[in-house]
């Protein structure tokens, strides 16, 4: 069996024209899986019934399942552990923001960058995620809005996994949602986040898709880094900067530096001051974020009057910076953490 979700129209197109099918079927095709929503063949009523039984014989439309779902207090954040049909789970997050809903989207199962501050990379990387099944997480919040007349407004594809490296299945995602057959997405609304895989930043800024990026630094020289960021090791921070450069100068769109905040790690003066210098020129902003606690790390977030002298410090030296408004804390929102509790309790 075939799954069809996550494939273009052309090749749609392409697998129907095979069985002697015209080319405006693969149009219709679709429209009822990507327009409407529907995954039962039978239900595709403009069809011919023998097209319709030739796809339920050799054709699935499969997407994810829900195993688990945690909702914060306020409403504003729910956390889904979602499966593929092989048992493999990913998380996917919602965030109602006052902007619009806004979903992090997994693009692997685990991790292997071994961050030493997250969640993700504790059970190591599973595999890569396909195009569809990226889809699938979008589609599957997107279809629990629709019931309440809302939808997915922007994308970060910021959830467990390293973008970049499965990025044949990303950029395909990515231009799927683009495609007027499926959701039609602006490309400005999505974000793509790495921890700098300098090679395929380049590769990125060459695709003419004018995505946001979000690079994860972290810290402002290389010891420490590599410390927090083995794959700074192969990757140092001057050539993910310089690569980031590039990427604004390229797209003219602001590169967003993502700086995790650890009390008594990264978070010194002297940390602040290097980090105005190594940014200082780019079309950039630092988007600082006060670390959520993770029990296995055993790391701590500064104190407000610490997060508050880093910010405007920063700002005082003209690098556009925001702190990252909490959501999700009482759900474990951060990367990893729900799949980590059904993986330890399986």
């Amino acid at each position: 069996m075939v799954n069809i979700f996550g494939k273009t129209l052309e090749e749609l197109t392409e697998l129907l024209t095979e069985w002697g099918l015209p080319k405006f079927r693969g149009k219709q095709l679709a429209d009822w899986m990507y327009k409407k929503s529907v995954t039962d063949f039978n239900e595709m009523q403009n069809l011919p019934k023998s097209m319709r039984e030739k796809l339920a014989t050799e054709c699935v439309i499969d997407r994810a399942a829900r195993v688990d779902q945690l909702d914060s207090a306020d409403g504003r954040t729910s956390k889904f552990l979602l499966n593929f049909s092989d048992g493999v789970g990913v998380e996917t997050v919602l965030m109602r923001q006052p902007y619009g809903n806004s979903i992090c989207v997994s693009s692997q199962a685990g991790c292997n960058m071994g961050c030493a501050f997250c969640a993700s990379t504790l059970h190591g990387m599973v595999r890569d995620l396909t195009a569809g099944e990226m889809l699938a997480q979008t589609y599957y919040i997107n279809d629990m809005l629709s019931k309440t007349g809302e939808k997915v407004d922007t994308i970060v594809i910021m959830g467990s996994g390293e973008p970049l490296t499965n990025y044949d299945n990303v950029l395909k995602y990515i231009r799927l949602l683009h495609e007027d057959y499926c959701l039609g997405m602006s490309y400005r609304s999505v974000t793509l986040s790495t921890s700098g895989i300098v090679p395929n930043i380049y590769r990125l800024a060459q695709e003419e898709i004018p995505v946001n990026l979000s690079i994860s630094l972290h810290a402002p020289e290389n010891s420490l880094r590599s410390e927090l960021m083995p794959i700074n090791r192969k990757y140092p921070m001057a050539d993910v900067v310089k690569a980031g450069g590039d990427y604004g100068e390229k797209t003219h769109r602001r590169v967003t530096y993502e700086y995790i905040l650890i009390d008594g790690v990264n978070d010194n003066a002297k940390q602040a001051k290097e980090l105005v210098e190594l940014l200082k020129g780019q079309l950039a902003s630092v988007n600082l974020i006060p670390i959520n606690p993770v029990v296995e790390r055993n790391w701590n977030r500064p104190s407000p009057e610490r997060i508050d002298f880093f910010e405007k410090y920063l700002a005082k030296h003209h690098i556009t910076v925001t702190v990252r408004r909490e959501m999700g804390n009482d759900i474990q929102a951060a990367c990893g953490q729900l799949r980590n509790r059904h993986l330890d309790n399986g």
